[in-house]
């Protein structure tokens, strides 16, 4: 059935809204443009977004399916949601779409301390799940900078990596099955829950990352690990320059030392930090790295003794162990934070999330203070440093055009450099809008067909979040 001519003039007139009402229980589909507003957008701030026909909160995969068949029927596009932490524009409404929030999803449904898997819905937030599995003696990995805040479901959908992936892995190596309720409103289980499992294509896998293009995932099973234990060495570096703190990363991955969280906070990101939590945090360097060893004893204190001559070979300014387990915590902390204390500045923020070879992260660097001075724009850094996943943060002034253009070119040239240097457009935050020109650059139409071959077989009328990916 065709939409109507202006579908948002008058929501409760719209065929499809009046469709998911008949559907579902009536809390469960949101019109007013107030209460819509906040779904219409992720936390990537220029990456354009549309008006929503309705905003849906399902609970249950039914519900879900419900909907998805709904927007079949009408030919109306979908945008599932998971938290809204992303940084890429990957769950921003099209004009006339219906927004799938998976927020009441929130149940864990069992914890197989035999098998060391999960199985939870969507909603549930990566952090609530470590916490669950930590009550078990298990441990969920994946732990990007907004665990607090963001959802399992979101996480698989754009393969989040996090503090832990230098040594642990992404999201995608603890992905077993997947529930998902494909275009036409099926619901279908892939992957296993075995250790091992080759049967057929890997749709499961296929699945991660694709950003809602490729079905809605309702149910997630995912591997854990033994719960760690002991107490964590780090080592802590103060750089005077991005590219010495990038040649001492270098440095260690050549020695073949394997931190389990290798971290760069530079000092916009230091000094945003204290402003807003008074964290007393040093300030004085250009750059602090942060890497952790969680080796037994005494492999642990050999591994940090590695790393920290490392440091001093690459020309720290200064490298000190902490012993103290609080005040490394402090220091990780700040790493995870660092984000939403740049937001309390309240400019307007553009985030990169390029990835390189290690061996090129130091040229790398320099290239972001060359751009950065180039364009007369202000760079934050911080970085998943040991495997070379880079989050340049670009700030310009509110209602600042000129400095917002420059801001854009300087974007534009960061993913250019990553691409020469042999990188990736996206190492774990998505294509989403933001990065559609860089994955057109990176992959070439060769590629690009192959990818469109898949949304077209999975999703033949195109309606699953449009535009995104895939475009």
């Amino acid at each position: 059935m065709p939409a109507p001519a202006d579908p948002l003039a008058d929501p409760l007139a719209d065929p499809l809204v009046v469709d998911l009402l008949a559907a579902l229980p009536a809390d469960r589909v949101l019109v007013d443009p107030d209460v819509v507003a906040p779904f219409l957008h992720d936390e990537a701030e220029w990456a354009a977004y549309g008006r929503a026909s309705a905003v849906v909160r399902p609970r249950t995969t039914a519900e879900v399916a419900a909907v998805v068949r709904a927007c079949a029927r009408h030919g109306r596009p979908l945008v599932p949601r998971g938290a809204g932490t992303g940084l890429s524009g990957g769950a921003n409404a099209v004009d006339g779409c219906v927004v799938l929030s998976t927020e009441r999803m929130r149940e864990i449904v069992e914890i197989d301390e035999a098998e060391r898997l999960a199985v939870v819905q969507p909603g549930v937030v990566n952090d609530d799940l470590r916490a669950a599995a930590a009550e078990r003696g298990l441990w969920y990995p994946p732990d990007p900078a907004s665990s607090p805040w963001s959802t399992i479901g979101g996480n698989v959908a754009t393969n989040a990596g996090g503090l832990c992936c230098v040594k642990y892995g992404v999201t995608r190596d603890y992905v077993l099955a997947l529930e998902v309720v494909t275009a036409a409103g099926e619901v279908v289980r892939v992957g296993r829950r075995t250790a091992k499992g080759v049967a057929g294509y890997d749709l499961a896998g296929l699945m991660v990352g694709s950003e809602g293009t490729l079905g809605v995932i309702t149910e997630v099973t995912v591997r854990l690990r033994p719960l760690r234990t002991g107490s964590p060495r780090t080592v802590v570096g103060f750089f005077d320059t991005l590219a010495a703190a990038g040649d001492a990363v270098s440095r260690v991955t050549a020695r073949g030392l394997q931190p389990s969280a290798f971290e760069l906070i530079d000092r916009v990101c230091l000094h945003a930090v204290n402003a807003w939590k008074h964290a007393g945090l040093p300030e004085d360097a250009a750059v602090l790295l942060l890497a952790q060893t969680d080796l037994p004893e005494p492999a642990a204190e050999q591994e940090a003794t590695a790393i920290h001559a490392e440091f001093e070979a690459a020309g720290a300014r200064e490298a000190v162990f902490s012993t103290d387990a609080t005040e490394a915590e402090a220091l990780f902390d700040a790493r995870r934070l660092a984000y939403p204390a740049l937001e309390q500045r309240g400019d307007a923020m553009l985030t990169e999330d390029v990835c390189l070879p290690r061996g090129r992260l130091a040229e790398m660097l320099a290239r972001v203070e060359e751009i950065a001075a180039r364009h007369d724009v202000l760079i934050a850094n911080i970085a998943h440093a040991g495997d070379g996943n880079l989050h340049p943060l670009l700030i310009t002034p509110h209602g600042d055009e000129a400095a917002k253009a420059r801001a854009q070119a300087a974007f534009a040239d960061i993913v250019d450099s990553a691409l020469a240097l042999g990188g990736t457009v996206t190492g774990e935050h998505g294509v989403g809008l933001l990065k559609l020109p860089g994955m057109r650059a990176e992959l070439g139409p060769e590629v690009l067909a192959l990818q469109r071959a898949v949304k077209q077989a999975l999703d033949p009328n195109g309606i699953l979040n449009p535009g995104k990916v895939v475009s």
